[in-house]
């Protein structure tokens, strides 16, 4: 996931702990308004793709 903060960093000229916090925010609202995807959004934030181990705040660590 490290290489989505950097495109946000870069391309929305956020802090990496600004572009951490918009991902969390993103992740809890899916969540929230599709429950159903919980386990997918999670998945996607804890190592589920190509860049396994990173994750995020609640979800693993984001950015590790």
């Amino acid at each position: 996931m490290n290489e989505i903060i950097e495109r946000l960093t870069k391309e929305a000229n956020l802090t990496p702990d600004q572009a951490q916090k918009a991902l969390e925010t993103i992740a809890n609202y899916v969540k929230e308004q599709f429950p159903m995807l919980g386990g997918a959004v999670d998945q996607m934030f804890t190592g589920g793709g190509s860049n396994a181990g990173s994750g995020f705040g609640g979800f693993g660590g984001f950015g590790q």
